[in-house]
């Protein structure tokens, strides 16, 4: 009996020092962060001690996603950028402020079409010839832009096969693609300047930017719930016979919508805009009490001469049109085109002062003004 029980005793014992010795320590596996809040088209991942800048949505429809790397190291790898990045070339000019609020904007050193911009911040740096002009954005100076050697092109497409983007990376130079102007929301397009700051190594400062903007933007929201009144607006104008609004799911519907009005196209399917004939929408628009962004037409009397539909609206009536066209850069660059989407707290705040001055009695128009 004894000597069972000590053969019993030894098993156990060895089992349980075999298990001892099978067992594998835990290690904990670190978790990929991110701070990305709004936007659907990047991303910066951060894991084990490295940062994967991902482009999910480079360009409409894309079905892949473009992963960058960022390091601090010197890399000769396939879509590995070295950072901070100390001299950059962007192709389009919603990409300007973002440099400009991370103190960047003297790293451009090249950009197409530098009449379109209209910041006199950056339009200084361009007259002292320290921003070189590159052409048209669909057929870059690519002469120049190899003289210029940046660091990184950032530019947009329409689709995968880009022969301009394609000749670049060619020649050398690394291509992001920026795909800020395919978000649907207002601040899922502002917080694109994360992007930038993980380019230049300027990632708090992006985040805290935006951390402002995102606190603006909501309290104006918040702001324009206080009123009980929604005014009926219509938007957009005639081009080539053919009325062009935002359609219900664009982010122009959103800053509609948070303005606290009566959007009467917001229950329309699209994230673009609508291409209307012009009798469906003096139908339904006739009487909208405000009319928003009417075209490229920059006075009543331009808006009256170009079509006699136009002064039979209520809105033409009663001289409630208003635009943001007429705020230009020393060379005509259109300012709102440049600077509402990285601050669409200040777009949200023009459209409340529109449609409910008595909210916000003291504030200034940004981008809005009303037609004479």
């Amino acid at each position: 009996m004894k000597l069972k029980l000590y053969f019993a005793q030894t098993l156990i014992i060895l089992t349980l020092l075999n298990s001892c010795k099978n067992e594998t320590p835990k290690i904990e596996e670190s978790k990929p962060t991110s701070t990305i809040k709004y936007a659907h088209g990047f991303d910066i991942i951060k894991l084990n001690n490295e940062t994967k800048l991902v482009i999910k949505l480079p360009y409409p429809d894309a079905k892949e996603y473009l992963n960058y790397t960022l390091t601090k190291q010197a890399s000769s790898t396939k879509n590995t950028i070295e950072t901070p990045i100390n001299s950059i070339v962007v192709t389009s000019t919603t990409h300007i402020p973002f440099l400009e609020l991370l103190n960047a904007e003297d790293k451009l050193v090249g950009f197409p079409n530098t009449n379109f911009i209209s910041s006199e911040k950056t339009r200084k740096l361009i007259n002292q010839n320290f921003i070189k002009e590159l052409g048209h954005p669909e057929n870059l100076n690519t002469e120049t832009l190899l003289e210029l050697n940046p660091d990184v092109v950032v530019g947009f497409s329409l689709g995968s096969n880009n022969k301009i983007f394609n000749t670049i990376e060619k020649l050398g130079i690394p291509v992001i693609f920026n795909g800020d102007w395919l978000e649907e929301t207002p601040l899922g397009r502002a917080e694109w300047i994360k992007f930038f700051g993980a380019l230049f190594d300027k990632e708090k400062k992006a985040d805290s930017i935006f951390n402002i903007i995102e606190k603006n933007y909501l309290e104006a929201k918040q702001i324009a719930k206080k009123s009980k009144n929604k005014p009926t607006i219509v938007s957009g104008g005639l081009y080539k016979d053919v009325w062009y609004l935002p359609a219900g799911e664009s982010f122009e519907a959103a800053f509609l919508n948070d303005a606290n009005t009566n959007y009467l196209w917001s229950n329309s399917k699209g994230k673009g805009s609508l291409a209307l004939n012009v009798e469906n929408v003096f139908l339904k628009g006739k009487d909208a009490q405000i009319w928003i962004s009417p075209s490229f037409h920059y006075s009543l009397n331009n808006i009256k001469d170009t079509n006699a539909i136009y002064s039979k609206f209520k809105a033409f009536q009663t001289g409630s049109i208003y635009s943001y066209i007429n705020g230009k850069g020393e060379t005509g660059g259109i300012l709102y085109f440049e600077l509402s989407p990285t601050r669409p707290d200040l777009v949200l705040k023009d459209l409340i002062k529109i449609a409910h001055p008595e909210l916000l009695p003291d504030y200034q128009f940004t981008f809005y003004e009303k037609l004479k």
